[in-house]
């Protein structure tokens, strides 16, 4: 009997099979929870709603412009050789202003390194964001002063962080929640699941905020997952909503109702914020390299400021004066950034060596020695 005969015999898997199961199901469409359409329609939804004066909605767009223009004064520094890095939020807008405007000031906020907005809503001066960035500094803001954690770098850490110091806060019994920001990539660290795990057990008081902005750095949330996102709650034992990450009032009303849940000591939530990130993952990515263009082009119709801005000037909420203002302010605040970063000092580069063992240590002192003599060096060469 041949070789060939013999494999003709055995039985072969479906081709059909094997498909499927690579391929998620794709069922209806998953609830997105939204208040205002791309267009600017005002819409109701059953279980979220939201009445805003008029002042309130106009001080929701002026945190998002200058946000957005914080976040491009930030970009061009970079470009210009200011900072060494940069993570944008361009289109992210309405997830961040939106929960941050939902917290009170006693609950705790532990970001990622893209959550300018909610650093904006917390009281945390912008400039104060850049020094680490220009590696000037390791945070450049005090924790508790505002409630907000310094910036982490180490992806998805945060959310345990935010889940032990929220069971803290339980066992504490205060009247306060907390909430863990992170992105679709994170989603898929151990560190996320576990943090799920301890917070569905001990019934903490936090909610995780996933902005899916749907790329990865440069791997798509279909790469990562099969099912969305927000679904992944309900194998922990809490309730897990999605809701338009473009539309800043439904994520207000979602965040506020999540953060109000976790206050009663009814436990964790997870918010799902479908978004999409229209600049690059930093300013070291280029996404023109792995996403098309007409993809781009697709989300910025739904631009959470531009939704928002067609709402105001349909209601008569606001006027052009209004506007004019605004666009004059947020030049204000790029030109205050611009000058506040190249005015930081540069940090005492032996300093790395004072804290590094509280009683001193033999060979930090060796390593203090050699690198005070490398430093010396330059010196010397340039006389």
């Amino acid at each position: 009997m041949t070789v060939e005969s013999t494999a003709a015999r055995k039985p072969r898997r479906s081709s059909k099979r094997t498909s499927a199961a690579k391929t998620p199901a794709k069922d209806s469409a998953p609830e997105l929870v939204q208040l205002l359409t791309p267009e600017g329609e005002r819409v109701e939804h059953p279980d979220y709603s939201i009445d805003l004066t008029a002042e309130e909605l106009r001080g929701l767009y002026r945190d998002m412009v200058l946000t957005r223009r914080f976040d491009a004064e930030a970009t061009a520094l970079q470009r210009q050789g200011e900072l060494g890095l940069w993570a944008s939020l361009l289109g992210q807008e309405a997830a961040q202003i939106g929960s941050g405007r939902a917290l009170h000031d006693d609950d705790y906020v532990f970001p990622t390194y893209r959550e300018h907005g909610v650093a904006w809503c917390r009281g945390v001066d912008p400039t104060n964001l850049l020094g680490m960035f220009r590696g000037v500094n390791h945070g450049g803001w005090d924790p508790n002063t505002n409630n907000f954690h310094l910036y982490t770098i180490v992806i998805g850490s945060q959310t345990l962080h935010a889940t032990g110091y929220a069971m803290g806060v339980a066992k504490d019994g205060a009247d306060s929640a907390v909430i863990a920001y992170f992105g679709d990539g994170a989603s898929s660290q151990g560190d996320v699941a576990e943090a799920f795990t301890f917070s569905a057990v001990y019934n903490a008081p936090v909610v995780f905020f996933c902005q899916n902005n749907q790329w990865a750095i440069s791997e798509p949330t279909e790469k990562q997952t099969r099912v969305p996102l927000y679904q992944r709650a309900q194998g922990f034992g809490f309730p897990g909503v999605r809701v338009d990450g473009n539309d800043v009032l439904a994520c207000l009303a979602v965040t506020r109702s999540a953060l109000e849940r976790a206050r009663r000591g009814e436990g964790p939530t997870l918010v799902e914020a479908f978004t999409y990130r229209m600049g690059a993952h930093t300013t070291s990515d280029d996404p023109t390299k792995y996403r098309a263009d007409e993809e781009r082009a697709s989300w910025e119709a739904k631009d959470p400021i531009l939704r928002l801005r067609t709402y105001l000037e349909k209601e008569g909420a606001a006027d052009e004066a209004f506007f004019t203002a605004l666009e004059e302010e947020s030049e204000t605040l790029g030109k205050r950034v611009r000058e506040a970063v190249r005015a930081m000092p540069d940090p005492d580069r032996m300093a790395l060596f004072d804290h590094a063992y509280a009683d001193g240590s033999p060979l930090v002192d060796e390593e203090r020695a050699e690198f005070a003599a490398y430093q010396a060096s330059f010196a010397e060469e340039g006389k």
